[in-house]
């Protein structure tokens, strides 16, 4: 616990590196677009008119609501917001979606505390960084998963919060020992259940609007004196050992730590869909590339790691008719039959997500002749990828294939400045005019030379 609080420490005296500062900045401008996608989803409109019936200080700004909040408050939607959509960034091998929770915290803090744009990213990069490491703590390389998941717990908001808490309180001026008490406060308040992901409800979306809300808590409570156990992440009855017993791993969490970093390995995410089904979507745009007519189709088989199936292939009826936008970007065939058919965006974009859509007769016919297996190839590189490969045959008897073994968007695939800008643009394209998009753009990717937040937060305040 301490040598985290300590790296929080270090980073905010002394900044982090120019290159992890220019990756925390493509990660604000990926969030921001992220939340402002999200305004009207059932998820949004329901935190923000919590919120707004919560009294408190106007620190700091609920992005895309036309209101300001207190930083916890703003957190709470933001981080919501973020994560409402299913297309903020993923770690590998944890499996956690970082940046939706710590992101929101460092922006609430950061404008409430009028710190400066380089402080912002240093603290959400040290934040980030620390979730995914408490991720990898409840990795069992033997088992090939993580325990969170294993044991239904969702790790991206309860690492989330950890993260989020050492965030806010580098921001808030705290030394090594209050950023310490600050984790260990949130420690007490992580939450999640995956639940949502196999049966429905929309809490899940909320997961990392609560995370942020409690990682900001937890350091205004350090700021006043409450207290933390120094060995809340590696005790007995600590957090690792609480969440994952006996498969927990501190080593991990620390190994190495400050000198290599998982923070430029986090995954952005292409497509707004659960991250499982993203090869499907490269495979199957590859072989449209090829000039693959989806109406010869007369069979399909997916093939991805073995533990992906429970998530986007089973139930097999449910998977190939998906009951509502949201449960299709859950689903291997469906994801596939609209990237065959073309789809939106990138490969697959938010039109491809719509009720609407996931009653669609074409994609549906496409959807029920695909036929989910696990794969060899797959099952080797996962879970540091989330490879597949998708093999059709159409109505002359021909076979043809595409294999992904790197998903794009990952280290080996990277999306350019200019690949992200355009999702950031897909996103808010019926939120912002194109002049204040490319204002928002520019000043999130240059964000570490900015004197404070004030101009980037009133552009997607409303």
């Amino acid at each position: 616990m301490g040598r985290l609080a300590a790296l929080a420490d270090r980073a905010r005296s002394a900044g982090l590196g120019e290159e992890l500062r220019t990756d925390v900045a493509r990660r604000v401008l990926d969030v921001l677009g992220n939340c402002l996608a999200a305004q009207g989803q059932p998820s949004a409109r329901a935190v923000t008119a919590v919120a707004r019936g919560w009294a408190g200080m106007d620190a700091a700004t609920g992005i895309g609501t036309g209101d300001r909040f207190p930083a916890t408050t703003a957190a709470l939607v933001n981080g919501t917001l973020a994560h409402s959509m299913d297309f903020d960034d993923t770690h590998l091998p944890s499996v956690l979606h970082p940046s939706a929770s710590v992101v929101p915290t460092a922006l609430a803090v950061g404008e409430a505390t009028a710190a400066s744009g380089a402080a912002v990213l240093d603290a959400a990069g040290v934040g980030i960084e620390i979730a995914v490491r408490l991720g990898m703590g409840g990795y069992d390389e033997e088992l090939g998963n993580s325990e969170f998941f294993e044991r239904g717990q969702h790790a991206t908001s309860i690492c989330g919060a950890i993260g989020s808490a050492a965030a806010a309180a580098m921001l808030y001026g705290l030394d090594t020992e209050g950023i310490a008490d600050a984790m260990g406060i949130a420690a007490s308040f992580g939450a999640g259940l995956l639940e949502a992901n196999r049966t429905g409800g929309t809490v899940k979306r909320a997961h990392c609007g609560w995370a942020a809300h409690s990682g900001v808590t937890a350091a205004e409570l350090a700021r006043h004196g409450l207290t933390g156990p120094p060995t809340v992440i590696e005790g007995r009855f600590g957090f690792l050992h609480a969440f994952c017993g006996d498969r927990a791993d501190v080593a991990k969490v620390i190994e190495k730590l400050g000198e290599r970093w998982e923070l430029p390995r986090i995954f952005f995410k292409p497509y707004p869909c659960n991250h499982f089904t993203h090869a499907g979507i490269d495979a199957a745009c590859a072989l449209r590339r090829d000039g693959l007519d989806p109406d010869e189709i007369v069979e399909i088989e997916l093939g991805v790691p073995k533990p992906v199936l429970r998530t986007i292939a089973e139930p097999a009826a449910a998977k190939a008719a998906p009951e509502s936008g949201y449960h299709a970007a859950f689903s291997g065939p469906f994801t596939v039959a609209r990237a065959l058919l073309g789809g939106s965006g990138l490969g697959v974009g938010h039109a491809d997500f719509t009720d609407e859509a996931a009653r669609d007769p074409r994609t549906l016919a496409l959807a029920s002749l695909v036929v989910c297996r696990s794969d060899n190839r797959c099952d080797e590189l996962y879970p540091h990828q989330f490879p597949a490969v998708l093999r059709v045959r159409t109505r002359d008897g021909v076979w043809r294939e595409a294999r992904i073994d790197h998903n794009r968007g990952g280290p080996e695939n990277p999306l350019s400045d200019a690949e992200l800008t355009l999702k950031f643009d897909l996103n808010v394209e019926q939120r912002l005019t194109p002049t204040v998009a490319r204002a928002v753009a520019e000043q999130a990717l240059g964000l570490g030379s900015a004197e404070s937040l004030g101009n980037l937060m009133l552009l997607v305040r409303s």
